[in-house]
């Protein structure tokens, strides 16, 4: 099997060869403390544990083509410093938001999984209706940018790809959580709900009119909705508020990306999100990631009490990574049930942080590799 295949019969509870080999991402912290610790300078790290593993990496055959659809902002807002002092930057990034950061970074740190990056909001751009009306403006599907000047192409060379094609966007708890700010939201789900649907609604159309085109013309193999709603203990918001205002866009969307062939559709949150599965089912989602451990997210369980109505990737607990010898190998034997019973991708459940050292990474992902039949 290529990769592509794997991993929808994986994540379908197909049987598929073997599992899919993603022990999980660095991000440039520990990738700094990796090169220190033996992994060569310029070696990808993927392929380097691959070799160092004895197995061959999953690499794709055929060129990577990118759909290069954008759902961001158009225009973005000017990035700029708006104050430096006491070691931190206070910025207004391209989202519009005005954002506080250590001046070890700079604003490319805000909006993207680089590294382990604390940061601080202090105004978000939808603060009136105003604002709103203004926002909108820079949602337009139609607007020049937005599909590359060479989709037609891009999409001819999708078609017989060997890779996987697992598209993110943004759900509506998240977007509107970047228009209002987290506090923003939650207060206007109380006192003014009507001003939320109405916003939940555009973000809805949008995402469907900007998606139509490319599913229409690619068969993708994971759309990717990205929420990031529960703490460590308790999703943001209940099961019943998720059933009345954002249930309906789960729906609709993955009604519309079904239909086209695709038939995966995944939910991104971190955090205790076990109550918030059966609601995710309801919405038409199969697939969950990254379960993390020390929030409390138990895949054995979830299995258990889902059954084979959702499929999982991640769930290996980082600090067992960290810890290495037995304990990773105890890790490894606790999710090996749900390995073995399909519908899962084991990975880190979150990205590895710096404490795993690089020989210990290693020393995870043979143990993973065994475990998902690549060894």
């Amino acid at each position: 099997m290529n990769a592509r295949e794997r991993f929808n019969e994986t994540l379908l509870f197909g049987k598929p060869d073997k599992i899919p080999f993603q022990p999980g991402h660095p991000r440039e912290s520990t990738l700094k403390t990796w090169h220190a610790q033996g992994l060569p300078e310029n070696a990808d790290y993927y392929e380097q544990v691959c070799t160092e593993t004895g197995i061959d990496p999953e690499l794709p055959k055929i060129p990577y083509a990118d759909p290069g659809v954008s759902f961001k902002m158009m225009p973005e807002y000017e990035e700029k410093v708006l104050e430096h002092k006491h070691g931190h930057y206070i910025v207004r990034d391209w989202m519009g938001a005005i954002v506080e950061i250590s001046d070890q970074f700079d604003a490319t740190y805000l909006r993207t999984a680089r590294d382990f990056v604390t940061r601080r909001w202090i105004k978000c751009p939808v603060e009136t209706r105003g604002d709103w009306e203004e926002m909108k403006k820079r949602y337009d599907p139609a607007t020049s940018g937005r599909f590359p000047a060479d989709f037609e192409d891009r999409c001819r060379l999708l078609r017989n790809r060997d890779y996987v094609v697992d598209l993110p966007i943004n759900g509506p708890f998240w977007q509107l959580r970047e228009w209002l700010g987290f506090e923003g939201l939650c207060m206007l789900l109380i006192d003014d709900p009507e001003w939320i649907r109405e916003m939940i609604s555009f973000w809805s159309d949008f995402i469907s009119l900007t998606l139509k085109p490319l599913i229409t013309m690619v068969e993708l193999d994971s759309v990717h909705i990205s929420e990031d709603m529960a703490y460590k203990s308790h999703p943001m918001i209940g099961p019943d508020m998720t059933r009345e205002f954002l249930l309906p866009v789960y729906q609709r969307w993955t009604r519309e990306i079904k239909a086209s062939g695709c038939q995966i559709v995944s939910m991104d949150s971190d955090g205790y999100i076990e109550d918030l599965i059966p609601v995710w089912i309801e919405g038409g989602i199969n697939a969950c990631d990254p379960l993390e451990v020390a929030a409390g997210c138990d895949i054995r369980a979830f299995r258990k009490k889902f059954g084979k109505n959702m499929a999982y990737r991640g769930g290996v607990d980082k600090r067992c990574m960290a810890k290495a010898g037995d304990e990773i190998r105890w890790e490894i034997e606790r999710i090996k049930p749900v390995i073995l019973d399909g519908g899962y991708i084991p990975g880190c459940d979150h990205g590895v942080p710096p404490d795993v050292s690089w020989p210990d990474f290693v020393d995870y992902s043979a143990l993973l590799a065994e475990a998902c039949g690549w060894r």
